[in-house]
């Protein structure tokens, strides 16, 4: 009975306590950091960014700058208002939403100068929930006509 017991509470905290995933902390660039004369492209290759993940750009303060930009100011460059820039040689942006996301700097003609970043962001995939035994199935649910051995009730 105490073993029951136990499985039963041990069952019960399973279905309760949900799978949390932790988000990942990539530095942009990695040790560079986000600067010129390095690939982004190259350096996204391969990653699996996930809603909830964060993008941390570093750099020396006062070299560059980080706007978040659609394709379009992408592809060509179009820097946005400076009030949009985040500035601070650590800036931390938390990827919210899937989808394509995009980056670049918006001092002097560094974005020309490929110091830009696009990466796609994934929802994260629903945790699937585990099919029943059939050790504990009830009779008429036994599968394709095999009755259980036993049949286990918690009630």
């Amino acid at each position: 009975m105490a073993s029951r017991c136990v499985l039963a509470i041990f069952v019960l905290i399973a279905a309760i306590v949900p799978m949390t995933t932790l988000a990942t902390e990539y530095i942009v660039g990695d040790e560079s950091g986000w600067t010129l004369g390095f690939d982004y492209h190259a350096w996204a290759a391969g990653k699996n960014f996930l809603v909830g993940d964060e993008l941390v750009f570093k750099y020396p303060v006062g070299a560059h700058n980080v706007f978040k930009v659609n394709g379009t100011e992408f592809q060509n460059c179009i820097i946005p208002p400076a009030d949009r820039a985040l500035t601070s040689g650590d800036d931390t942006i938390v990827l919210a939403s899937p989808g394509k996301k995009w980056y670049i700097c918006g001092v002097g003609k560094h974005c020309e100068f490929g110091q830009k970043l696009a990466i796609t962001v994934q929802s994260l995939a629903p945790t699937p929930s585990p099919a029943p035994s059939p050790l504990y199935a009830k009779p008429d649910e036994a599968v394709k006509g095999k009755r259980p051995f036993f049949t286990l009730r918690w009630w």
